[in-house]
């Protein structure tokens, strides 16, 4: 430790979906969902390539959201909910070393062009679907894409707080941007059950290189 991502490119969505059902769906995890705006909490869909780090190269999709700090300090932690990959040590690596609930998947992710795809499959059978179109680019003042954060993860009924930092070039931002289709998965009835599937993203981010630093897990209790 720390584990180190050297080389990684990314695109995400934001969403502003309705806070009562979010909470619901994170309350085994004994978090609570930040509100922003009345009655709102934030989803977050990020798809991931990992070229080069201590965990070799996968891909990954994650859903995520904001959450309030449980032990009380301003500011806001993401939780992640979902978060399956398409290799085997990462899987265990993850899941192993910090809790995240890493599941094995297919997913083909397309980075290059101006629209970025991806999608999360089982046996042919889609979970869910997400494009991304770029937008305009962000100067990043010493590389930071954002500040260092608080990731929490929950499984098997620990719950846990993981440091991790990322710096990044090739930053494009633009409002909105994101097509979600959802399938017949699971977590695709829970993503419906929040509003998910007909929710307008807030704003879409692509990175097109990324260096991350993922720290201890550390047990918490909310």
């Amino acid at each position: 430790m720390p584990v180190r991502v050297r080389d990684a490119a990314l695109a995400a969505a934001m969403f502003a979906v309705p806070a009562a059902p979010v909470q619901a769906l994170i309350a085994y995890s004994g978090l609570e969902a930040a509100r922003p705006w009345r009655g709102k909490a934030v989803c977050s869909l990020v798809c991931v390539r990992y070229a080069d780090g201590d965990l070799g190269p996968y891909h990954e999709f994650g859903v995520a959201f904001l959450v309030r700090h449980p032990d009380g300090r301003r500011g806001t932690g993401v939780f992640v909910h979902w978060l399956p990959v398409n290799q085997e040590f990462t899987l265990e690596a993850g899941r192993s070393i910090w809790g995240f609930p890493k599941e094995l998947a297919d997913i083909p992710l397309h980075l290059a062009g101006r629209t970025k795809r991806c999608a999360v499959r089982f046996g042919g059978r889609t979970a869910i679907e997400l494009a991304v179109r770029s937008g305009l680019p962000v100067p990043v003042p010493s590389g930071r894409a954002v500040p260092d954060l608080d990731a929490y993860s929950c499984l098997e009924g620990t719950t846990r707080r993981i440091s991790w930092t990322v710096e990044a070039s090739g930053v494009r931002v633009r409002p909105g941007g994101a097509r979600v289709r959802l399938g017949d998965h699971p977590v695709a009835e829970e993503l419906r059950e929040i509003g998910l599937g007909h929710a307008r993203a807030l704003s879409t981010t692509t990175v097109a290189r990324a260096s991350m630093v993922f720290g201890e897990a550390e047990e918490v209790r909310p």
